[in-house]
Parts: structure tokens; sequence; C-alpha cells
């Protein structure tokens, strides 16, 4: 299909473009910006006067809840909710059931979500087998299998020798080892944040320290290893500002955070509201602060919409015995943009700002190739506008997930069509 999308604010934050100007597109990629093709007669016009042209959005964290959670959500329903969001590529962790630490699972995955045509899948595959922490997976096979790094997902690794090991597996064939740095003994069985909000509810926590002493044994391997490391979901300002100290230092590491996180804090909780029961837990002020500062000086790489979404049954429940999740593809956008209006001094910068932690920069973290508008690159692209305003309701939800701690809110920001690889993918 040859597409031509006219009159809308073309912003690459890979390529440092921000003007009006149109774009087409050919074959599934980008023909050309500004001007047609010399030839070029568009079988399909969008009309995106008013409204802003990007590169697909790029999410580093999605479970798609299959196989083995199809109850909690289809890939059908989740690959709709992420088009409907503007998100084009999603990384997806190997927590599934059977967990992703086999070639024939990873091929089977990606072959579902090519059929359905929809947005791209980019599984990560199991560290350990089973993600035990006990053995080693066959990453070079996975590899081959469609997987772009390698991960624990929520699973710790007790012994930090067989993580040691792990890493230098990795470095060897220069792989991308994922972790969400938490000790896996400090906060067991918390469900908040230690501090005065969880001691009046009485809820058991979850202290800064489990996140930051990860980190420390983390940064030591790395520096004895050389490995590439993503850090998944920050949460604390201490944890924060290690990454900050460990980039200046030229360890190889990057990190993201949630998108929830970005506004929330432990306060939000409310009386015990288990649509706020996420992982890890949203933290003080002063931590929500320290995220906020992070995405603007760049020592957080990314914003990821940490999507993980829950059934009734296991939402539906006192705070405690919930399960942990929000669903997030489809307020990834909002939210960033939010963040951009609070925290991004100049306004003209707002909208690029908030983009570039959702595409380029997300692109580059995990090694994929989307994230722009060049020329050649593949067409996918989210069309949104700016102004549109809309409220969080259960029902205007795609995804199977309904539970989010945003459910009322009103937000900024809605995708008006979203192409991948040259495909209308969706058009509201």
């Amino acid at each position: 299909m040859k597409l031509h999308i006219k009159n809308g604010r073309v912003i690459d934050p890979a390529n440092g473009t921000d003007a009006q100007q149109d774009l087409y597109v050919a074959d599934g990629r980008i023909a050309a910006l500004g001007t047609a093709p010399a030839g070029f007669v568009a079988d399909r016009s969008i009309d995106a006067a008013g409204l802003v042209v990007a590169p697909g959005l790029v999410d580093l964290s999605a479970r798609l809840r299959e196989p083995g959670y199809e109850y909690k959500a289809t890939l059908e329903s989740e690959m709709q909710a992420a088009v409907q969001g503007g998100v084009t590529s999603l990384v997806c962790p190997p927590d599934t059931d059977p967990v992703l630490d086999e070639p024939g699972l990873v091929e089977m995955l990606k072959h579902r979500a090519r059929i359905l045509n929809q947005a791209n899948v980019y599984p990560l595959g199991a560290l350990t087998a089973g993600l035990k922490g006990e053995s080693l997976t066959e990453m070079a096979e996975l590899t081959e299998a469609g997987c772009i790094g390698f991960s624990q997902a929520e699973k710790p690794v007790l012994d930090t020798t067989v993580l040691m090991r792990a890493l230098q597996y990795a470095k060897t064939f220069d792989y991308t080892v994922w972790l969400r740095p938490q000790d896996p003994h400090l906060g067991r069985g918390g469900v908040a944040h230690s501090g005065p909000v969880a001691s009046r509810l009485g809820l058991p926590g979850v202290p800064v320290m489990s996140e930051t002493i990860a980190l420390y044994t983390l940064f030591e391997l790395v520096r004895s290893t050389g490995t590439r490391v993503h850090l998944c979901r920050m949460s604390s300002a201490a944890g924060i500002e290690l990454v900050r100290a460990a980039k200046r230092e030229g360890l190889p590491v990057t990190c993201d955070v949630g998108a929830h996180h970005v506004h929330l804090t432990d306060v939000d909780i409310g009386f015990f509201d288990p649509n706020a029961r996420v992982t890890p837990p949203f933290r003080s002020q002063r931590d929500r602060d320290a995220i906020r500062q992070g995405l603007l000086d760049g020592t957080i790489d990314a914003i990821c919409s940490d999507h993980t979404p829950v059934d009734d049954d296991e939402k539906l429940l006192p705070f405690g015995e919930a399960s942990p999740g929000a669903t997030g593809l489809e307020l990834l956008l909002p939210l960033a943009l939010r963040w951009a209006e609070e925290c991004v001094t100049e306004p003209s910068q707002r909208v690029p700002r908030a983009l570039a932690k959702l595409t380029a920069d997300a692109a580059r973290v995990a090694g994929l190739p989307g994230g722009s508008l060049a020329v050649g690159a593949a067409a996918d692209i989210c069309v949104f506008d700016t102004q549109a305003r809309w409220k969080v309701e259960a029902s205007a939800l795609a995804s199977q997930g309904k539970h989010t701690p945003f459910l009322g809110y009103e937000m900024s920001g809605q995708v008006r069509a979203t192409v991948v690889a040259g495909h209308l993918a969706f058009s509201r």
C-alpha cells in the first residue's frame, strides 16, 4: 500500500526532525518526507492537520499473557491494545507458562504475532531454565529463534555465582541481560513501599535498600564481566543515583521506568485500592520526583508501559492478596506527555522530549530497528492528537486487563492512527 500522511507535524527525535511536512510510505517503508517521490500515487491518504506524526512507540515491557495465561489476556486483545495506544514494537518478558526457555516456544509466539499482522513482538528469553535461577538456558539457540535479550522477569537468581556465569556467557556473544534490581530476601512478601503509609495501613513493606543492594551487586558483576545490562523499572531516588554514578563511570548499563511510577506515589494506594498494587511498589514523593529528574537528565533512558493485565478474580481482592499489575499499553503515550507537560520547561520541546523516551531512546536500549522516520526505515508510525482529552474507563480499553490506578482520570493525548510496516493497523 502507498500511503500519504499530509499536513501533520512530523516529530522524529532520532533525526532531530520537528516540522510540518508530508510523509510518504511505499512497500512498507518511509519513501520520502516533504516532497513526494517521482510518480508516487497514494492508495490512501490521512489528513493529519493539527496532529503529530511520529515514529511508532517502542515499549520495553509488555506482558501479552500468551502462552499460558489466556484467562488474563490474549495475544489478540493485547496486540489491539498496543496499536490503539500507538505502540508498534514491544518487548515481552519470558515469564509465560511455559517459560520462554525453549526455541520452539519463542518461534510459536513470534509466529502467532506475525499472523495477527499488528505490532512487532520482540521476546526476551529466560536467562535460566524455567526461571529457577539454577542452570543457564541455551542463549545462542534462543537468539536464533528471535530473542533480543535475556531476563529473569520477577524471579531472582539466588546464587550469585550462577548470575556471574550468566553474565559471562552473555558477554561472550554480546547479548544484553535485562534484570530488575531487587534483593530476593529484603522485602520478601512485601506489598507496599516501606514507609509511613505502609505502617499506617498495616501492610508489609519493600524497602528501598532491596533495590540499592541489588544494584551494588550487579554493578560489581558488570565491572568484572563487561556485560551490557538493562535495568528494568527503577523505582527509587537512591537507586537512580547509583545508576547515574555507574553511567559516569562508563559501565554499560541502561535503565527504564514504568509510566505509572512517573506520576504516582505510595499515597495513591488510598484506602487499599488493589488497582495500585504493582511491582515494584509506588514509592515516596521524593522517589517519584527523582524519577522525573532522571528522565530529564538522561539517567533513565526510556519509559515503558509495564503492561501487566490481571483478571478480576486476581485483582478484586484485599490489597495484600491482589495480584500485582496494571494495564498500560493505551496509557503509555498520554502519561509520557503528561510528564513532559509538567517537567519540561520549554513548551516547544515537550512533545519531542516525551517521544524520545518512547521511540529513539527505547529502540537504542533494546537494539531494535524501530523508533525512526528516516527514509528507508520501516513505516512504523503513530499519528496522535496532543489536545484530545479522554477519560480512562474500563470500557474504553482494548486490553483484556481493565485494571489501572488511573481509572477515572482524564488524559490528554489520543492516538488517531497507527501504521505498522506500511499497514494501517488502527484508525479512529
